[in-house]
């Protein structure tokens, strides 16, 4: 066969100045120099992991944009009440009591006298901590009692399951009238604790349900199979991808522990005076509703609104973080 001529178009076309492989390369190179790449990839065409994803989802989102917003707000006066509120909320002069709004005193004076803008305020820091502390003791104590029981199974997950059955046979308000009306403390320790002891069983079923569906993956049997120890396999491979369930369910459940305060101290057998709680403002609001309004209106409006903001700020994290939405 005669030999073809040397063409310099052809092989320059072929080796770098706009033939097939070159339109592959610049597009390759595009998409690797372009923030964010290809839907489902991040920098440099990195795949974005479920915490990325959720992060961008939650920055989109209004109503998760909100609560936070106003979150953050109940923490910053929980923290300094001093900002917004310089009385003292103790301080209370009988000659005004359940007088209206007032310069200086915008919502009124309560039953015994006191600033009920002083206390609204101040009441903040006593549900916010009740709230976050209770919260973090049911997530860690459940967590972990949890996902031990659902990784190593046997026995033990027998017993921790009827242990919670045990628990979830209590009636929440019964139980905290029955242990709260021996305690004589003051502080919101007891308080905490018993929310704990009775909290946990829910957050230790949903961790040890989902550790089992993650140490049953692929890539937990591979780390496993090339010997992972199981404290490796427990703490880098199951609790990232099996933790979305416990933060969502914490999260709403921080707002029905606030919830939960208010009714024992208006009940009683919560927090008690001199404590500054919501619950406590509202009980003793109830026997003036009629003739002094204000008194009830502004403690109970503050703590719907600190619940419904946990409740939706749990909502938009679970939409978040729940593949199945997306």
């Amino acid at each position: 066969m005669p030999e073809q001529p040397f063409e310099p178009e052809r092989a320059i076309a072929g080796t770098g100045m706009g033939g097939p492989m070159d339109l592959a390369t610049s597009e390759a190179e595009t998409l690797e120099k372009t923030p964010g790449g290809p839907e489902g990839t991040g920098p440099a065409g990195k795949p974005r992991s479920l915490w990325s994803d959720a992060w961008r989802d939650l920055r989109r989102n209004p109503v998760f944009i909100i609560s936070a917003l106003v979150i953050l707000f109940l923490v910053v006066i929980s923290l300094w009440p001093s900002l917004i509120a310089s009385g003292n909320p103790l301080k209370c002069d009988l000659a005004k009591a359940q007088e209206g709004s007032q310069p200086g005193h915008p919502f009124g004076f309560d039953g015994q006298g006191c600033d009920v803008y002083t206390r609204t305020v101040y009441g903040t820091r006593t549900s916010v901590t009740v709230g976050v502390l209770a919260t973090l003791g049911v997530a860690i104590f459940g967590s972990v009692l949890g996902g031990l029981a659902g990784f190593f199974g046997g026995v033990w997950d027998s017993i921790l399951s009827r242990v919670t059955d045990i628990f979830f046979a209590i009636p929440v308000v019964l139980g905290g009238l029955v242990l709260l009306s021996v305690v004589t403390s003051n502080t919101v320790w007891p308080v905490i604790g018993f929310m704990v002891l009775l909290g946990w069983p829910q957050i230790s079923r949903i961790a040890r349900g989902s550790v089992i569906t993650a140490k049953q993956n692929d890539y937990v049997q591979a780390a496993r199979a090339l010997g992972a120890s199981n404290s490796r396999l427990l703490l880098r491979h199951i609790t990232p991808n099996a933790i979305a369930p416990v933060i969502v369910v914490a999260t709403i459940a921080l707002g029905t522990y606030i919830s939960l305060e208010a009714t024992l101290s208006y009940l009683g057998v919560g927090l008690k005076p001199p404590t500054v709680s919501w619950g406590i403002d509202i009980s003793a609001a109830s026997q003036y509703i009629r003739n002094a309004p204000h008194m009830l209106l502004w403690p109970a409006g503050a703590l719907a609104i600190t619940v419904l903001a946990f409740i939706m700020l749990g909502d938009a994290v679970r939409d978040a973080l729940d593949p199945k939405l997306r």
